[in-house]
């Protein structure tokens, strides 16, 4: 959502971005955000304003910076030249670093959300409920949100057990997960989000009621089979995560011979919902024109 917000706020200005298909995110010239935030007419002084507050980040100790990404980008007179530029992450930060009136919506949303991110910590409950808040602001129905809470419940006990089993968030977890996904649909992760015509948006928020049950059948299964037999290593519940895809690829392929259909499709849930005018959980500022 972050990412989608910053190019709908941005784009009038001529922010330029690209997305990196390779790490699944996109990037930001940082110069043209400094440019929009500061009002600078003038392209050089923006980029010598920038040069000065990199310094500053980089004794500050904000090692991003440090070696900051640079990225080729087509200039002003139409040729590609490499400039700095920033993930979403990267950029939030630095925005807090710069005073302006049109940063300020932003610096004080960030507070927000850090102080609501301290009360759920000490009471996960409210995770729960705001998630509640936030698919229903999106157009969600419930059956659905019950639908996709309980799926997060399941995920987190699969995360558990694969963590009891020496497995690391990251590299890991993704590289199960890939493998309980492709058992159970033929595609992985990233080719399923293709398919659906996905970047950075969740895919599990992406899948009809049917693909949401087949997932959760398979992380359940693979739940279960890890508590009876407590695989250890990577390949032993590499093992665990491709039996307990193939249950539901088992349920996939007699439901579809039933069917006469592929139930996983290029459709999205978000397809067949309605949009809300009123929102009740805090999104990023300047985002009135950024619904999904």
């Amino acid at each position: 959502m972050a990412d989608k917000t910053f190019i709908k706020l941005f784009d009038e200005k001529q922010v330029r971005y690209v997305w990196d298909e390779e790490e699944q995110k996109y990037y930001f010239s940082i110069v043209d955000v400094v440019q929009v935030l500061t009002e600078q007419p003038d392209y050089q002084k923006a980029r010598k304003y920038w040069n000065k507050l990199k310094q500053r980040l980089i004794e500050e100790g904000f090692e991003p910076v440090t070696n900051c990404h640079q990225l080729k980008m087509r200039a002003a007179d139409g040729k590609m030249r490499l400039t700095d530029v920033a993930d979403t992450k990267q950029l939030l930060r630095i925005i807090q670093s710069i005073p302006s009136k049109k940063a300020e919506p932003l610096k004080q949303w960030l507070a927000d959300v850090g102080a609501t991110r301290i009360d759920q910590m000490q009471d996960p409950e409210l995770s729960i409920e705001q998630a509640v808040r936030d698919y229903r602001r999106l157009g969600y129905s419930d059956a659905w949100i019950n639908q996709r809470i309980r799926s997060i419940e399941v995920r987190k006990e699969l995360t558990d057990e694969w963590r009891r089993g020496g497995m690391e968030e990251g590299v890991q977890f993704a590289s199960l997960t890939d493998i309980l996904t492709k058992a159970w649909s033929g595609r992985t992760t990233r080719e399923y989000k293709s398919l659906k015509g996905l970047r950075k948006e969740s895919l599990r928020d992406n899948m009809t009621n049917v693909e949401l049950a087949l997932n959760t059948l398979a992380e359940a299964s693979a739940t279960e089979l890890s508590k009876q037999r407590s695989p250890q290593g990577f390949n032993e519940n590499a093992q665990v995560a491709h039996e307990g895809g193939n249950v539901a690829k088992v349920a996939r392929q007699q439901l579809e011979q039933s069917l006469g259909r592929s139930v996983v499709t290029a459709q999205k849930a978000s397809d067949y919902i309605r949009p809300i005018e009123q929102a009740d959980a805090k999104e990023l500022p300047f985002s009135d024109d950024a619904g999904e």
